[in-house]
């Protein structure tokens, strides 16, 4: 048993100060060896469905996946250990089989080779041109400076060689500069790029005032231009009275790229490429491979796009490009094992991606260029989709929200995940319906640790809440589906979507540990139109455990929405019950710590109390553990 033992807490069972007792939980089963659990809650969906009918090459990769060691896993008192094993392998340390009948590509090969491994071609563009479709092109080790385009026509697999480091690179050496001034100056840079600021090719940013795509306060963000000075990205201005150490100048008029520092004696590269990859062939894979300092304008969507259905991205790392990094628009798209990191607006979003199925991302430190974080910024965006699934993931230090699901996502499960250290909300879905939050822990975050706004069937099991703004926000706001100018429908569903109400409903809170806030409550239900009351919400809570370091910190454990008028506020546990009859199974803590701050983990007693509800077969699955568990937070690892 560790030292987190003795707790004072308040609970309707008992309501007294005990000694809680560690206890070994069974070894897992598999559900069809146990009988259901007490509690014959099911939150069932069509991705669920889709999750048991996945084929055997994504079943037996995330297994794989799941017993490989973590690359480059952060620790340390100031950066917790993640749970999840994420991220791409190394580029170089993947092996991936090599076919008999492989086209070959190095750096010194030829166009006019025949593709074989003793004549490989020079260019990944040629092999796509030679290759027939099912085949594979193996790119041995090197840099690429080109985009490439896989057409629909060819279903293709690019990999590189066994244990050898590639990379598609976007950017090129830039030599010659002079002294100009303050400036320094190098002639003859051609390269120029689309500054459009939103997804539609010349047309002006927004209005509205927080809801533009670019900050004023980063008024270059939308303009692609990218340089590094010995690895060490410059920031981008528009006028030479602007330009100061650290920071760069291209003038497109006069073809001259400006920096205002020294260059010399150092490596200097500019980007001169917008897309790095667009797959627009059905079954065609990409694997083991590094992309990075690509420059793709917002209308682009990403450096790289997948936009035909059954695509797999395994193994890959998408880094330091100018906007997004990734960008899924083709159905039942497989993401295994994707570290997308210091990309300038997002490290990915998808849309109208139904089946979407993603394990293993490391989405780290994205939204670089200092976009809006809305209406899109941050780590992950997901909209207009059904059917996706979001699992053992790392969501971390990305400037805006790490995961969002936004504007008709329907079915959606995010589990085994970790949402730490984002300056906007760890976990958002709005306008949604259908999702299951599991097993996560989401801790750090500057925003909301978890916000639900005009979701409905929502059910949040096992989660940790640690040390975020309100870790769990539920909001009503006066949004309403039957209104068609407001933005946030499916055109390809029907007109009122009947899967998409708008409005909360059937939002389940089980078996949560939820600690820390730098706002004003636990457990915050709140209608901003004043008309719908938590009840009418549908917001249940039981088999939670709510801690606070004293009984004013924070003032109010739940904010809780009587629809018109303000909502209440509650500044215990045991008033909340009374009050609303809620809470009969939950548990409020105050004082010692209840989670490991280097690893996160929940104390045993914690793990193990009381009142947690036994777990339904479907949230004891994504635990891997037997329908009917009494846990409390997420599976330890």
């Amino acid at each position: 048993m560790n030292s987190f033992v003795r707790l004072s807490y308040r609970s309707g069972a008992l309501g007294a100060v005990v000694l809680l007792a560690a206890c070994a939980l069974p070894p897992a089963q598999h559900p069809s060896d146990t009988g259901a659990g007490a509690d014959s809650t099911r939150f069932s969906s069509s991705s669920e469905r889709r999750a048991s009918s996945s084929d055997s090459f994504f079943a037996e990769a995330l297994r794989s996946y799941s017993r490989a060691p973590a690359p480059g896993a952060v620790t340390g008192s100031s950066a917790p250990e993640e749970r999840s094993v994420a991220g791409a392998a190394p580029v170089g340390t993947t092996a991936y089989a090599v076919p008999e009948d492989a086209l070959f590509v190095a750096r010194d090969g030829s166009d006019t080779a025949r593709g074989a491994q003793d004549s490989p071609l020079k260019t990944i563009k040629a092999a796509v041109a030679k290759a027939r479709s099912g085949q594979t092109i193996v790119l041995r080790s090197g840099s690429f400076h080109e985009g490439v385009r896989i057409p629909p026509t060819k279903k293709i697999t690019l990999q590189a060689f066994p244990h050898e480091e590639v990379w598609l690179d976007g950017s090129v050496p830039v030599t010659g500069f002079e002294p100009d001034g303050r400036a320094f100056v190098a002639e003859g840079w051609t390269a120029e790029f689309d500054a459009s600021p939103t997804y539609s090719w010349g047309d002006a940013d927004g209005t509205t005032p927080g809801w533009t795509f670019v900050d004023p306060d980063h008024p270059m963000a939308s303009h692609p231009d990218q340089v590094w000075i010995d690895g060490t990205a410059q920031q981008q201005v528009a006028s030479l009275d602007e330009l100061t150490a650290g920071s760069f100048l291209v003038d497109y008029d006069s073809d001259r790229l400006f920096l205002g520092s020294d260059p010399s004696g150092k490596n200097v590269r500019a980007s001169s490429i917008a897309k790095a990859i667009s797959i627009q062939s059905a079954g065609s894979a990409v694997k083991g491979i590094g992309v990075r300092r690509f420059s793709p304008s917002v209308p682009h969507m990403a450096a790289v796009t997948l936009e035909s259905t059954g695509i797999s991205i395994e193994n890959v790392v998408v880094e330091q490009t100018s906007t997004t990094g990734l960008a899924v628009s083709g159905t039942d798209a497989r993401l295994l094992g994707i570290t997308l990191t210091q990309n300038g607006m997002l490290g990915a979003s998808a849309t109208y991606a139904d089946g979407l199925s993603a394990a293993g991302l490391k989405v780290t430190d994205n939204n670089t260029e200092g976009f809006h974080h809305s209406p899109v910024a941050g780590g992950f965006k997901i909209g207009r989709t059904r059917s996706v699934q979001v699992q053992d993931s790392i969501f971390r230090a990305n400037n805006g929200t790490g995961l969002w699901f936004d504007e008709s996502v329907v079915d959606i499960t995010t589990s085994g995940n970790d949402f730490i250290g984002n300056s906007g909300h760890g976990l958002a879905v709005e306008i949604s319906a259908r999702a299951v939050v599991a097993n996560n822990v989401i801790a750090g975050n500057e925003g909301h640790g978890l916000k639900i706004n005009n979701t409905s069937d929502v059910a949040i099991w096992n989660n940790s809440f640690i040390d975020n703004g309100r870790p769990i926000n539920i909001v009503q706001d006066s949004r309403r589906a039957t209104d068609g100018r407001t933005p946030g429908h499916d055109p390809r569903q029907l007109f009122p979507d009947p899967l998409i109400t708008w409005i909360n409903g059937r939002i389940a809170l089980r078996n949560n540990v939820i600690t820390g806030t730098t706002a004003n409550c636990l457990l915050c239900v709140e209608d901003y139109s004043h008309r719908l009351s938590a009840e009418a919400m549908g917001v249940t809570t039981s088999g939670n455990v709510f801690h606070r370091a004293s009984v004013s910190t924070p003032d109010w454990l739940v904010v809780w929405s009587r629809g018109t008028g303000d909502p209440a506020v509650f500044t215990t546990l045991g008033r909340f019950r009374n009050a609303t009859g809620q809470a009969a199974h939950d548990m409020e803590l105050t004082g010692v710590d209840i989670v490991d701050p280097e690893t996160f983990q929940v104390s045993t007693p914690v793990r193990s109390a009381g009142v947690a509800q036994p777990l339904p077969d479907q949230i004891a699955r994504l635990l891997g553990v037997p329908t009917g568990t009494l846990l409390v937070g997420p599976v330890a690892d």
